[in-house]
Order: structure tokens, then C-alpha cells, then sequence
């Protein structure tokens, strides 16, 4: 009877045994079969037209490493003025506003000041007090030539005309200052309002000028910008000055654009370190642009240096866990009356990015010019693979 039942433990022993090691194989089969399809995908012919899929292999190309660098649109001081009154005085009349072009010597405004009166009937004055001593001086010439006059009398002369004629000058210049020329005062014509004339051709840029309103020789009436010369003006780190030279080409966007487009070359270095440890660098646009605001943001890259390295698109290159991965066409199948293209996802190495190509460093193994790479699409066969995980699929 003992024995009957030690050889029934010893038969239960094996049959346990036999159904634990087949369980084994089973789950690992399932699990490597899970951990296989978790980097593939299937599209049929439908959903890979649908995705966009396009196929393509990597090239060589010329790429560099990239200074992203932010700054803005500027003018050079001479292609800037600020226009004031420089004696002061009442806004009589203005037509201009902000935007408005205008052109040299255009009319800005009219000011009106009693100084104006007083400055020109100080000057007609003063001319004519010069005519009578020239010709005094003249006449004491002679006479002194003839040794009719005393010295002391012909010199007091000449004193008193160059006297005249050094204020004469000097009212002239102060005349000219508010726009009233000499020549404009022969015929006597005192004028109390003068004109604030364009000193530039440009754009108005600021205006602070109300009429009936009192301004001050320091007020700033008016800006006016001359955006034919218009350049880049890049803020660069004091760790990356060294990097930058002239000549050296900026590629740039503006606000609202979504591609680096425009170009421009460095010609001006600053030499004066900001308290933010920064330099302005100044570049030259290829193609400028009268339309364009000094002062708008803008996002620039330079090259620093050119390589031969293989690329692909950046349309091909997926992130994923804080990874990059791209995707490998492997074929197709027929799977009843659908045919189901097949894909897999390969981890790559990122490096350099410029003009929309992406460096990359390929796993070893695989033959770039045997195999198809997915250029375009790439972004909705991963989101395929995970929607597939999800509904607890295995790729297709």
C-alpha cells in the first residue's frame, strides 16, 4: 500500500513538473513575439497614401554647426534723424503721421516765435550798420594813404568794421540755423513762422507735434528713418565672439515667418562687452527690403563650419522617450486580399541640423544603399504604432 502511493507523489511530481516547463517557452514565446512587433509597423495600401509615406535613402551633404543667435533690424546713425525746433516756439500747421514717406526738404510743420522777428530785425540792422562802415572804412583808407587823417582814427575805423562785419556773419549763422537765409532778407520781409523741413528722405517714425502746442529747442518733433541701408544687428555671448568673423554668412527669419530664408553677411564686429557680457555684431542684407521696420525681432543662424555627413530629411526623424528614431521599410505581405507594407523603427544618433536635414548616425548593420528609409510620413507611422498598442494590437 506504501508504495502505491509513493509512486502516485512521484507520477503528480512529473506531471507538474512537464506542465511547468511547458509554460515557460509559451510566455517567453509571447513576450519576444511582443518585444519584436513593438518596433514595427504594417500600413496597408490605402493607409500608407493616406500617411504621405515617402521613400528615400540618406546622402552625404555639406552641413555646419549652427549659431542661433537673436537681434534686430537696424539703420546706420546717418540714415536716422530727429527733428526739433531749435529755437523753440507754437506748432502752427502739420499734415504729417506716423508711416507717412516723405521726402527731402518736405514740409514737417510751421512754428511760430517772436525770437524769429527779433533774430532777423537784429540782422537787417547789423547789415546795414556794415554798409555804412564799409564805406567809412574805405573813405579812412584814404585818407589815411594820404596821411590826411590821424592813425588812431583810421584804426578805430577798421575795428569797428570787422567788429560789424564778424556780427553780421554770426546772425547769418543763426539764421541759418532756423532756415532763414540771407538771401531771403534782401527785399526786408520779416517772416514770424518759419517751416520744419525733412532733412532725409524716409519713413515718419514718430511724430509729437499737436498744433497750438509749445515746444522746446530739445523737444523731438519728429523721427524720420531712411530704410534703404537698413542691416542686421545680432546680440552675441562673449563665449561665442570668437567663433564669428567677417564675411561669415547669417541666415535669418523675421516675425511670423516659420523658415529661415534671408541672408546677410557680418561686416562689423562691436569691440565693447555689454554689462550682460554681450557684443552687437553687424551684418549686411543680401536683399533689402524699403518696406520692412527698424526694430523687428529677428532669429538668425551662422554657419561655423562646413562637413560632409550622412543625412536625411527632418521629416524622417521621430522623438520618442527623449530617443530619435527613424523608420525602415522592409517589404510587404498579402495578408488575404490586403497587401500590408512593412516598416521598422530604427534608434539613430542626432547631430547637425540645417536647411531641413538632420545628421544621423545609423546603427551598424544596416545598408543604406540596399535599404529604403521613410523620408516623409514618419510622424503618423509612429503614432499608427502606438494607436495599435493601445487597442492591444502588434503593429498592423
Amino acid at each position: 500500500m506504501k508504495r502505491i502511493i509513493h509512486i502516485t507523489y512521484f507520477t503528480c511530481f512529473l506531471i507538474f513538473t512537464s506542465c511547468g516547463n511547458t509554460a515557460e517557452p509559451a510566455q517567453e514565446e509571447a513576450e519576444a513575439h511582443e518585444e519584436e512587433s513593438a518596433d514595427k509597423a504594417e500600413l496597408t495600401a490605402e493607409q500608407y497614401q493616406v500617411a504621405g509615406i515617402t521613400l528615400g535613402k540618406p546622402e552625404m551633404r555639406n552641413l555646419s554647426n549652427m549659431l542661433t543667435l537673436t537681434g534686430k533690424l537696424d539703420l546706420p546713425p546717418q540714415n536716422m534723424a530727429s527733428v526739433t525746433a531749435p529755437l523753440g516756439g507754437f506748432i502752427r500747421k502739420t499734415e504729417v503721421m506716423e508711416g507717412r514717406y516723405v521726402k527731402k526738404g518736405e514740409l514737417l510743420a510751421t512754428i511760430e516765435n517772436p525770437e524769429f522777428v527779433t533774430l532777423q530785425e537784429d540782422y537787417l540792422e547789423a547789415r546795414s550798420r556794415l554798409e555804412y562802415l564799409e564805406l567809412e572804412y574805405k573813405r579812412q583808407k584814404e585818407l589815411h594813404e594820404e596821411q590826411v587823417t590821424a592813425a588812431k582814427t583810421y584804426q578805430q575805423t577798421v575795428a569797428e568794421y570787422k567788429s560789424m562785419q564778424t556780427r553780421v556773419q554770426a546772425l547769418q549763422e543763426r539764421l541759418a540755423i532756423i532756415g532763414i537765409s540771407n538771401g531771403s532778407l534782401r527785399s526786408g520781409k520779416i517772416k514770424r513762422v518759419l517751416p520744419l523741413l525733412a532733412p532725409l528722405e524716409g519713413y515718419i517714425t514718430f511724430v509729437n507735434a499737436d498744433v497750438g502746442q509749445y515746444v522746446a529747442p530739445t523737444d523731438v518733433l519728429f523721427r524720420i528713418a531712411d530704410t534703404d541701408h537698413m542691416h542686421v544687428e545680432l546680440t552675441v555671448f562673449e563665449k561665442d565672439l570668437a567663433s564669428l568673423e567677417k564675411g561669415q554668412k547669417v541666415h535669418y527669419s523675421l516675425p511670423g515667418e516659420t523658415v529661415v530664408n534671408h541672408q546677410a553677411t557680418i561686416y562689423l564686429i562691436g569691440k565693447e562687452i555689454s554689462p550682460e557680457r554681450t557684443v552687437q555684431v553687424h551684418a549686411h542684407m543680401e536683399d533689402e527690403d524699403k518696406n520692412l521696420v527698424p526694430g523687428m525681432y529677428v532669429q538668425a543662424q551662422v554657419a561655423l563650419d562646413d562637413k560632409q555627413v550622412l543625412a536625411l530629411p527632418e521629416a524622417a526623424v521621430v522623438q520618442e522617450n527623449n530617443s530619435s528614431y527613424i523608420f525602415l521599410y522592409t517589404g510587404q505581405e498579402t495578408e488575404g486580399e490586403d497587401v500590408m507594407k512593412q516598416f521598422r523603427m530604427v534608434p539613430v544618433e542626432r547631430g547637425i541640423e540645417e536647411g531641413g536635414f538632420v545628421q544621423i548616425a545609423l546603427p551598424a548593420g544596416i545598408d543604406t544603399a540596399a535599404t529604403n528609409f521613410v523620408t516623409k510620413g514618419a510622424h503618423s507611422l509612429l503614432a499608427k504604432m502606438r494607436n495599435a498598442e493601445e487597442a492591444g494590437g502588434h503593429g498592423h
